[in-house]
């Protein structure tokens, strides 16, 4: 096991909660972070997120900051973009790309954790020391219970609750008080139920976590070139397994389900509602409405821990499908050497100062632009006057060109499909079209009976084609799939 104070070192040496602490405007960014992110539990647009930050620096007239390369020269907007850039190198902010290519952000874990921890400093009225230890003493009675194994002892334990609760039953009925918290009973147990969902969106984001940290190695040992797919395909498994099989993983996966019971919604909406309109009845102050909301952000925060796993398994499906022939594997070798690079560059938390630099100018032909241009535009005089058009359109040439002359009725041609099913169990749709006399409208016709075989009995054969003419006086005709029609 390892020491407490080898992980404390090791926490105060890489931790980025530690690291945001010791910022020299912590105070102004975590404020910022809290009042944009914490609250809301959503993700943020990039340009929405750029844009209040810019704001926010102009109302605390920042001016430079050596630490994030942030200077007096640089105006609002700049500064913004590059804390969002560094804040998300650092792993205070976390980022994903939506399938629209907009990129949004949201809290990482530590940033999260560290608010928790900050706001959890925070000096109380009054301690709910009652509270507290009755929640103590309820979960040590349940551990207790539930890990014994002599089931006599359990049977006792069960009986003393029946009594208990059969106690109480008569005390009411023989118009006694039901028991009822008082207000300093109420509002210690209420806080440690909302902290303690809070609590549970970092518990999803670790998990989202580990779900990355799975992905990462499948990107190593693929870019190192030393693995085999099959290796690869075995390490993911066996990380799956581990992750599944570990407390933290059969704990997620069982909230998981759980919480996507619906009864178990219908239940939880009761009882928040209820549990609100009791705060209101009785006037207790409570600014906190974290609850009314938690089925929402836990079931987004439980939909990316999915598209994490979803992002692994895609990554795996492409190792395995790789093509493997020589152009290929020259590519995939200079792209493998290209992440080995990056992925040194990312354990030391370097930000690799590279681009793409183009050789020539790149051709942009856009036909339908405004030319800019010095020369005036030529003025047109129209001499004569325009004649008026008769007001009968019917008398317009070509006019008839506007109207549908033919109309294909399905009802006709399937007619003749039955037609045709009376002679013979099964017969092709060439031989429907010519013992009903051909085509006589051309090709509305021929899709006209395509549609209508879809009220029939039929199989479609690609392999095999048929030729229908469409038009006997220019010889045209198209060649379409065999389609037989079945009795």
């Amino acid at each position: 096991m390892v020491p407490q104070t080898e992980v404390l070192s090791e926490i105060l040496r890489t931790s980025p909660c530690v690291e945001l602490l010791r910022l020299r405007n912590r105070q102004l960014i975590i404020l910022f972070l809290f009042n944009t992110f914490y609250h809301r539990q959503t993700a943020v647009p990039f340009e929405s997120l750029r844009m209040q930050l810019a704001d926010y620096l102009n109302a605390m007239h920042l001016e430079q900051d050596e630490e994030s390369g942030i200077t007096e020269f640089d105006s609002f907007e700049e500064k913004a973009g590059k804390y969002i850039q560094r804040w998300t190198d650092k792993g205070f902010l976390r980022n994903y790309q939506e399938e629209t290519g907009e990129v949004f952000y949201e809290l990482s874990l530590y940033t999260s954790k560290t608010i928790d921890w900050l706001l959890s400093l925070k000096r109380e009225e009054f301690v709910g020391t009652e509270s507290k230890f009755m929640n103590l003493f309820g979960q040590l009675k349940e551990l207790v219970e539930f890990t014994n194994e002599d089931k006599e002892e359990r049977v006792r334990m069960l009986e003393e609750k029946k009594r208990e609760i059969e106690h109480q039953i008569q005390v009411i009925r023989a118009g006694g008080d039901a028991q009822l918290f008082e207000e300093y009973q109420i509002l210690p147990r209420f806080k440690q139920i909302s902290q303690s969902a809070k609590e549970l969106l970092s518990d999803f984001k670790e998990v989202e976590e580990n779900f990355k940290s799975i992905t990462k190695d499948i990107y190593r040992r693929h870019a190192e070139g030393e693995y085999s797919k099959g290796d690869i395909l075995g390490f993911t498994f066996d990380a799956l397994e581990n992750l599944q099989q570990s407390p933290q993983g059969k704990s997620f996966y069982a909230f998981w389900d759980f919480l996507l019971t619906p009864s178990l919604q219908h239940t939880w909406d009761g009882l928040v509602e209820h549990l609100y309109d009791t705060l209101d009845d009785k006037r207790l102050e409570v600014n906190d409405t974290f609850l009314k909301n938690m089925k929402q952000y836990l079931y987004a925060a439980g939909k990316k821990v999915y598209q994490a796993n979803d992002k692994m398994a895609e990554k795996l499906s492409r190792i395995i499908c790789e093509n493997g022939t020589v152009p290929a594997v020259l590519a995939q070798r200079v792209i493998a050497d290209i992440q080995s690079s990056l992925l040194v560059l990312a354990q030391k938390n370097i930000t690799p100062d590279v681009s793409l630099e183009v050789e020539t100018l790149p051709d942009i032909n856009m036909p339908t632009e405004r030319k800019l241009t010095l020369e005036q535009n030529t003025e047109v005089n129209y001499r004569q006057a325009l004649e008026l058009a008769s007001s009968d359109i019917s008398e317009a040439r070509s006019a008839g060109n506007l109207f549908v002359q033919n109309r294909i009725d399905r009802r006709i041609l399937a007619q003749h499909i039955r037609q045709a099913l009376r002679h013979k169990r099964q017969v092709s749709l060439g031989e429907i079209i010519e013992a009903g006399g051909g085509l006589s409208q051309g090709l509305p016709e021929l899709f006209g009976y395509i549609g209508a075989v879809r009220d029939f009995r039929h199989t479609i054969s690609p392999e095999r084609t048929q030729t229908v003419v469409f038009d006997e006086a220019r010889q045209k005709a198209i060649v379409i799939p065999e389609i037989i029609v079945i009795r």
